[in-house]
């Protein structure tokens, strides 16, 4: 493979160096120590290699980011083209040709609907982050300063950043640092937002929620219509919608952006992960002209935040031809026939497995929930899902589990030889584990 270091040639020396010196996102530490990881040092397509030259599925599109496969050539080539010019210049006093180009594209899919600025940042987190400081910031010079709270969703994950991390309704993230964030009340669905007291109407600023389908809490959609639904309730109340599609832009769903499937516009949109084809870091938070106005002015007003990486050209020129490929490559009017494929594949290994208890899919995003025969849970000490996803790797699969629901969520480049592949694997994978219990 072009650009591929040989396998096995350094790759001691890459696990010891990791043993003494890497601390890695949401790991056990004490136990990674102790493993022998799996080295990736290269990909084409949706197959990565690892250090001793095993291929595998990326069954999880490099967590949730990747689009038209590893290696695309209009990627790869787009990013040389502009590290031959420049590859990154300041944001804070300049412009750059690349980061205006998106800006339009990125508001071009929302024609006449007011969402027409653009606050570039570098991930999920911080896209949310920005979304949240302007929407209190925006109360706060206008008139409505009791309006500084928010309303976010049971279960939600809207990233890590103390901000945005403090929407987030699953504990384990964040109560360690609950007292630190900002005020949230959290609902479990619509029926308890349209239940929520005038009171705290009056002090909240906005409503933040993941479109469509909740990500981190197991893949869980949403009912049809609740989104259209929560846009009316915020447009009663002049309360701002924050839509978090960090996972769900970008094709993921079916349409470019989920909130499109219910026609929906929201006050601020948070973008990251696809939006560079999962080739570099860059986020995006859309906003409305109206919250824009709010903050012109004097210094007193200007919106204080940024990042030395903001709207970085190559980022944005990745972003760029990301999006030229979804319409070279026909991306969004080839998925209906893979989203298909792999339900039906999915729901086919449900049927045959007593340890798959619920397929749960929106667009290209799957879950598939493993329990006991008896349909009872797992204890979580057991990690089953987690157990499952190893064994994949020995069927060409990599993919990740949150909980025991073990997530599908491959780049949307992926063929219906490569969902056969991948639903093969993981039922596979669900068999050798199946094969060594006794229930």
């Amino acid at each position: 493979m072009a650009g591929c270091l040989c396998p096995d040639a350094h790759v001691d020396t890459w696990i010891t160096a990791d043993r003494d010196h890497c601390w890695h996102p949401f790991t056990r530490q004490g136990e990674w120590e102790k493993t022998d990881p799996l080295v990736l040092v290269g990909g084409s397509g949706v197959w990565l290699t690892d250090s001793k030259g095993r291929k595998y599925i990326d069954g999880n599109a490099s967590i949730w980011t990747n689009i038209h496969g590893h290696g695309h050539p209009v990627i790869s080539q787009a990013i040389k083209d502009q590290l031959d010019q420049v590859a990154h210049t300041s944001y804070l006093g300049f412009a750059n040709p690349r980061a205006s180009e998106l800006a339009e594209r990125l508001c071009g899919f929302f024609p006449d609907s007011g969402l027409e600025r653009v606050f570039y940042s570098d991930d999920g987190s911080t896209a949310v982050e920005c979304a949240v400081k302007m929407a209190i910031q925006y109360r706060l010079q206008t008139g409505e300063p009791d309006r500084t709270e928010f309303i976010a969703f049971d279960q939600c994950y809207h990233g890590d950043t103390m901000g945005a991390a403090s929407l987030g309704g699953v504990g384990a993230f964040f109560e360690r640092f609950r007292k630190f964030g900002f005020p949230v009340q959290h609902v479990r669905d619509l029926d308890e937002l349209l239940a929520v007291s005038p009171e705290q109407i009056g002090r909240t600023a906005a409503v933040v929620i993941e479109p469509l389908v909740q990500g981190v809490n197991q893949i869980r959609p949403w009912p049809e219509g609740m989104l259209r639904a929560i846009r009316h309730w915020c447009d009663q109340h002049g309360v701002h919608l924050i839509l978090d599609e960090v996972m769900t832009g970008f094709g993921r769903t079916g349409s470019m952006f989920a909130c499109q499937r219910e026609e929906v516009v929201p006050d601020f949109l948070c973008l990251a992960k696809g939006l560079t084809g999962g080739y570099l870091p860059l986020a995006a938070t859309l906003v409305q002209a109206e919250i824009y106005q709010g903050f012109l002015g004097g210094a007193e007003k200007a919106f204080y935040y940024g990042h030395s990486y903001t709207a970085n050209q190559l980022g944005c020129a990745a972003a760029l031809a990301n999006l030229d490929l979804f319409e070279q490559e026909q991306t969004l009017e080839l998925l209906p026939e893979k989203v298909d494929l792999l339900g039906r594949l999915l729901n086919e290994l449900a049927e045959r497995s007593d340890l798959v208890i619920e397929i749960r899919q929106c667009g290209l995003v799957a879950g598939g929930e493993l329990r006991a025969p008896d349909g009872s849970a797992f204890p979580v000490t057991d990690r089953v899902g987690e157990t499952v996803c190893l064994l994949a790797r020995d069927h060409g699969l990599l993919t990740r589990a949150i909980l025991d629901t073990v997530v599908v969520l491959p780049p949307l480049s992926i063929t219906a030889d490569e969902i056969r592949h991948l639903c093969a694997a993981l039922e596979a994978a669900i068999n050798d584990w199946s094969h060594e219990q006794t229930f």
